[in-house]
């Protein structure tokens, strides 16, 4: 496994992420705590989850699968960066208390306490901010993040679905206060098929020296090779993936995609991960494994190296947006 630097601390991360929203919903707790037990061995330290994984009736479900994995010891805690997120109502769906939800410092200090109470752990490493809360200025949102950092509770914080604008606000007002670091991760949906992140997410994030972490690597398993497994009679094609094949162009798009990957006898899905390595401002994608297949098969990437040629290849598939801002400037 290969490690860099996360944004511009001094943490050290793997360039997978390992990403835990299928555990629980999707993936039992004896086969989560096999996957991340195969993770550690692969080298993976930085682990991703969120307070409202699990869903529904189960939010926190996903904290407390990961909690009872480090209760098992063996320097579990130890060897992991532990990243979890706040924003989402924690109760029952439909059941909205007023300040349960968002980034309020009321919120804030309930919401982490509960993370720690089912992630079994005394801190958390980086805590993000699972989305931009427009009610709550940052000047309070900052305060609460100093107490919790000297509390000892979180040593970092981030955000996730930001824009460009946000990263650069959060920053220059926590540079105004003094005394707090900022914003140190991006957490963002990027891949080949998804490239508007280069527009002004990413070059806010290298401007403040925030380390991208990209969710959906695969856009919801588009780029993991679904026309093959579809035309194999293997696992159709949900969500995301299978709204974006109903329209014949991007159809087309992900044949020659898959086509060009066929040619240099690559594997999609691994491809679609080893490109996002490439990328400037890049720390590690998240993947979501749900089998130790799939785990297996996204630590191959981190070892594959892409040819000019396939890049260029890939871009013509995919062009991307082009530099900023040229790119929407003329």
């Amino acid at each position: 496994m290969e490690y860099t630097q996360l944004g511009r601390t001094g943490l050290k991360v793997s360039r997978l992420v390992l990403g835990t929203m299928n555990f629980g919903p999707q993936t039992d707790e004896d086969t989560s705590h096999t996957i991340m037990d195969a993770a550690l061995d692969a080298g993976i330290n930085f682990f991703d989850t969120a307070n409202v994984y699990g869903w529904g009736e189960d939010k926190g479900r996903t904290e407390s699968i990961i909690g009872n994995w480090f209760a098992q010891g063996g320097e579990r805690r130890d060897k992991v960066v532990l990243a979890t997120k706040v924003y989402g109502n924690m109760g029952a769906d439909g059941d909205v208390w007023p300040n349960h939800d968002k980034l309020s410092a009321l919120n804030i200090r309930r919401a982490v306490d509960a993370s720690l109470k089912r992630l079994r752990t005394d801190h958390i490493d980086v805590y993000q901010f699972h989305h931009v809360d427009r009610d709550t200025p940052f000047e309070e949102i900052w305060q609460a993040v100093d107490v919790l950092v000297q509390q000892g509770k979180i040593l970092y914080a981030g955000s996730s679905n930001f824009p460009g604008y946000k990263i650069a606000q959060a920053n220059e007002i926590a540079a105004r206060r003094g005394g707090t670091i900022g914003l140190v991760s991006e957490q963002c949906l990027y891949n080949l098929a998804e490239r508007r992140a280069e527009m002004e997410v990413i070059p806010a994030a290298q401007e403040y020296g925030l380390g991208v972490i990209p969710w959906s690597p695969l856009h919801g398993g588009l780029l993991g090779g679904v026309l093959k497994k579809q035309a194999e009679g293997g696992r159709r094609a949900g969500g995301r993936a299978a709204d974006t094949l109903k329209d014949a162009k991007a159809r087309e798009q992900i044949q020659a995609y898959e086509d060009l990957l066929d040619k240099h006898g690559l594997e999609p899905g691994e491809v679609a991960l080893a490109w996002l390595l490439t990328r400037p401002g890049v720390t590690g994608p998240i993947v979501g494994p749900r089998t130790q297949e799939q785990l297996a098969s996204a630590v191959r990437a981190v070892e594959l190296e892409l040819s000019e040629e396939l890049l260029s290849g890939l871009d013509e598939v995919f062009p991307g947006p082009g530099p900023s801002p040229e790119a929407f400037a003329w």
